[in-house]
């Protein structure tokens, strides 16, 4: 089998030539990392969390089928993410295709954005942590957080919120299980499951209420308000 190669030549030896190698270097790591990134500094976290509670309150098992979900919870995060997604491409990418900033300035100015969203729906209590297990110095702005720990600050309250709305969602099907279930045991059926018999109850509920359509838009203003 024949040797692969990959090689970067051509006598790069100045500056300049070196740099654009270096910039192409890191686009390449970064959409390497897309998928990674995406998780952690958008509302796909949040999101995801809670469509995966609200299909096992449910009881439904596999239904909707994890990849429905997840495309689901992607479009919804491209909408949520479309403003800041705006402010990068006119602040930092165009001007920097134009030519009118360095690769430098437009990577410094792609970030203001994402961190003022990061910062908006992070807590300062969970934040802290990471400063606590690091043993930095506490900021004294935003401006003096690191991104990274801010990203790590800003998944913890993603799934705190998460969990909570999850919680929340689990309430009426739980209480609707112990209905069925206690009205099984007065009629004698105990050997009939609670689960079985509730399903369709909780579907047909969740259906007249119209929940697709509350909880992404409940979603949606989470982050939006």
């Amino acid at each position: 089998m024949p040797d692969l190669q990959l090689r970067l030549s051509g006598g790069a030896t100045e500056p300049e030539k070196i740099s654009v190698l270096l910039e192409i270097l890191f686009l390449l790591t970064v959409l390497s990392l897309a998928p990674a990134i995406m998780l952690t500094v958008t509302s796909f976290t949040r999101i995801i969390i809670v469509f995966h509670f609200l299909r096992q309150a449910l009881g439904t098992q596999q239904l909707p089928p994890s990849q429905v979900l997840a495309s689901l919870a992607i479009f919804m995060t491209i909408a949520i993410m479309m403003p800041v997604g705006t402010r990068i491409n006119d602040e930092a990418l165009q001007p920097y295709l134009n030519e009118e900033i360095g690769f430098t300035d437009a990577l410094n100015k792609a970030q203001v954005p994402l961190r003022e969203f990061m910062f908006k729906h992070t807590r300062e209590k969970d934040l802290s942590i990471f400063y606590s297990i690091t043993k930095m110095d506490r900021p004294e702005s935003k401006e003096d957080v690191p991104t990274i720990m801010l990203a790590a600050g800003y998944v913890i309250s993603e799934l705190k919120t998460g969990f909570t709305i999850g919680f929340l969602i689990y309430i009426p099907f739980l209480v609707l299980d112990m209905v069925v279930a206690s009205i099984l045991l007065s009629m004698g059926m105990m050997m009939l499951p609670p689960v079985m018999v509730s399903l369709p109850f909780k579907i047909l509920l969740f259906v007249m209420i119209d929940g697709w359509g509350l909880l992404t838009g409940s979603l949606v203003n989470s982050f939006l308000s």
